[in-house]
């Protein structure tokens, strides 16, 4: 069973990144200044529920994009841009991508992204698309 589990109202019990409840959000709070960017983050509970839900639906790869896109929610801005450039074509080696991996896994326990950048390396090595 998932560590998420379907739950009874579980809209209810799901927020932001700030820990505003989605009831919270309204366009009179944006009028008034009372939110920030933060509040308007999606939390990784809140995507790791919407991955149980789309499992539960029959739509696995759905549910693995929403289970890699919760983990990210834990990495800085500025690392999420490192990792984009990284995986164009020819902007990293081999070793680039699996030193990443590493470092996703051991800083943000991202094991399905590191995985994810695993494949990723050796994909790119297979069809000629690594940094030379």
């Amino acid at each position: 069973m998932s560590e998420y589990p379907l739950r009874e109202n579980a809209a209810e019990q799901l927020r932001t990144l700030s820990g505003k409840s989605f009831e919270e959000i309204t366009t009179e709070a944006v009028a008034a200044g009372e939110l920030t960017g933060e509040d308007l983050r999606t939390h990784g509970d809140t995507l790791r529920q919407q991955a149980a839900i789309a499992r539960a639906g029959g739509y696995p790869q759905l549910a693995a994009n929403l289970l890699r896109a919760a983990e990210l929610t834990e990495v800085p801005n500025d690392e999420l841009l490192k990792i984009y450039e990284l995986l164009r074509p020819e902007r990293a080696a081999y070793d680039d991508l699996l030193k990443l991996a590493q470092h996703l896994e051991g800083s943000y326990r991202a094991t399905e992204n590191a995985a994810m950048l695993r494949e990723a390396a050796r994909v790119y090595r297979e069809r000629g698309l690594l940094r030379r």
